[in-house]
């Protein structure tokens, strides 16, 4: 290390006279580039400190003008999801209906009757909006929206059990993802998680027997991200509400996922619905509106009408109320139910019911473009976000041969480097990709985001 190599650092002022910086300033802050110079310099002098050479003038100059475009750049970016996991939690859970995304851009291009009342020009209440098809969809008395189902679920046990005993089997008392876990939201309400049964088998007796004076609720949650084969038993729904009425004890029931079409239709695995759960006389069903649904982040609550109303007037509510784009996003996508074109229309559901024979003739129009190196393997699909575990679709798969110096994961690196990162599956030293939760109209892009990632390996 020489001080010729600290002098040879020129000052903030000096270094932003360069027209290539200043050119910066039509387009950001003059603030943000003097500080982004002055980060720069410091760093510079650290590297020397350390006995490393000094960077050159126009290295600097470089290095300032990155970082500064860098920082400006949104870092939350559209991707395409070929890796076949319909409802994929790390890529934002559920793609948005067209109909959907234009009604939160509609709310949120000026003011709205968010809480006013058009009728009688007095204050009005945001649930509304949603109310009404939630009820008429669901069969429930009432129904109001919240953040996400933790939230649904954090509400109604905060405001109806809060230093009471809520009974749970033990093999419902799940992980949600992210480290949170049931009874670790249910220890945040302030109500008193009681585990009966064991983790593969609880019968009614065991709530019955757990029954107490100090029992608020009976809670079931439905185990949507895990499945446990074997040997097991599990109080219907039915069952529970038909003990509760003998207690005079309400039963709640987590949904999770929140499904209002039936399953089994696209040969998946019979999931419960938001109707069966109502119809059987749960007294709140919670569940999300951006997994199954289909719609965008929200947890929903139905069921009835005073402990619905006990909920929306209880402080915290406002605490997890969402905001006027997703509510109108929400309203919108629970109107394609109502209309009976969801599988139409939801991309969740165009995805679950996308005809074999079309992802077959896509993933050939993609291999076909890779010439040699592209190949087309049957494969499966899952739905994700915690919904229906263990249970798949068929597919066909896009395989990208590689090459020594050209294996998956480095191919998968190349993928997410593109302009509009492609987001593929690696299996091994197999790049994969499965055109069924790809939109048509995104085709295009894939393939040469495939021919340029293939290309930059080539001798």
């Amino acid at each position: 290390m020489a001080k010729s190599d600290f002098r040879s650092l020129p000052s903030v002022d000096k270094l932003i006279s360069d027209e290539r910086i200043k050119e910066l300033e039509s387009s950001y802050s003059r603030t943000l580039v003097v500080e982004v110079a002055r980060q720069v310099l410091e760093e510079s002098r650290e590297s020397i400190s350390r006995g490393e050479s000094a960077p050159s003038s126009d290295n600097l100059v470089k290095s300032v003008a990155d970082r500064v475009r860098t920082l400006a750049e949104p870092t939350l970016r559209p991707v395409i999801n070929a890796t076949g996991v319909i409802i994929h939690t790390n890529l934002g859970r559920a793609p948005l209906s067209r109909e959907t995304i234009a009604a939160m851009d509609a709310a949120s291009r000026g003011y709205s009757n968010l809480e006013f009342d058009l009728d009688t020009g007095v204050r009005g209440h945001r649930d509304v909006h949603i109310t009404s098809l939630l009820c008429r969809l669901t069969g429930a008395e009432d129904a109001m929206v919240v953040n996400n189902n933790a939230s649904a679920v954090l509400l109604a046990l905060t405001a109806l059990c809060k230093k009471k005993e809520v009974i749970v089997s033990r093999g419902q008392a799940v992980e949600i993802g992210g480290g949170f876990r049931i009874p670790d939201v249910m220890r945040q309400s302030g109500a008193k998680l009681l585990e009966v049964g064991t983790t593969n088998c609880t019968y009614i007796a065991d709530y019955e027997q757990a029954i107490t004076p100090r029992t608020a609720a009976l809670l079931r949650v439905h185990t949507s991200n895990f499945r446990v084969v074997g040997f097991t038993e599990q109080v219907a729904i039915a069952d529970l509400v038909r003990l509760g009425e003998q207690y005079t004890l309400p039963v709640f029931d987590d949904l999770g996922s929140g499904c209002l079409l039936d399953t089994a239709r696209f040969g998946l695995s019979l999931e419960p619905t938001v109707q069966d759960s109502v119809s059987a006389g749960a007294a709140l069903a919670m569940f999300s509106g951006d997994k199954l649904l289909g719609g965008p982040q929200a947890g929903i609550i139905v069921g009835r009408k005073h402990l619905v109303e006990r909920l929306r007037k209880y402080p915290l509510a406002r605490a997890l109320r969402i905001d006027k784009t997703r509510l109108a996003g929400l309203a919108a996508t629970l109107t394609h139910y109502l209309k009976g074109e969801a599988e139409q229309k939801v991309p969740v559901w165009q995805m679950i019911s996308m005809p074999l024979a079309e992802i077959e003739r896509r993933a050939q129009a993609w291999a076909e473009c890779l010439g040699p190196l592209g190949a087309v393997t049957g494969g499966e699909s899952v739905v994700g976000g915690g919904s229906l575990p263990g249970s798949t679709l068929p597919t066909w798969l896009v395989v990208v041969k590689g090459s020594p110096k050209a294996k998956g994961p480095s191919l998968a690196r190349k993928l997410r480097a593109s302009q509009t990162p492609v987001i593929a599956r690696i299996e091994g030293n197999a790049l994969l990709l499965d055109p069924r939760t790809v939109p048509p109209d995104e085709d295009q892009t894939v393939v040469e985001a495939l021919q340029n990632a293939v290309g930059a390996f080539k001798p």
